[in-house]
């Protein structure tokens, strides 16, 4: 993971055509500012967490299966 020092109204790209640009800091938290595409899906943690759970389980396979596709079919 890298670990960036921003502040207020500074930013960072993520390649050519995303930009991440704090917003604000008060209280403890910190509000970040997102320039991407349209096309660009972006997610909260949560939110991505149950989406990509929603999809496991509409495929009806398990995150094993989804480890043994990502090993290129090899023997569980």
């Amino acid at each position: 993971m890298l670990v960036l020092t921003r502040k207020s109204g500074e930013g960072i790209w993520i390649g050519d055509n995303v930009r991440i640009v704090v917003v604000d800091i008060r209280e403890g938290q910190v509000k970040l500012g997102i320039e991407a595409s349209r096309e660009t899906p972006i997610y909260r943690d949560e939110i991505y967490e149950k989406v990509r759970n929603a999809n496991v389980s509409a495929s009806g396979l398990g995150t094993d299966d989804f480890e043994w596709i990502k090993r290129g079919f090899k023997q569980k």
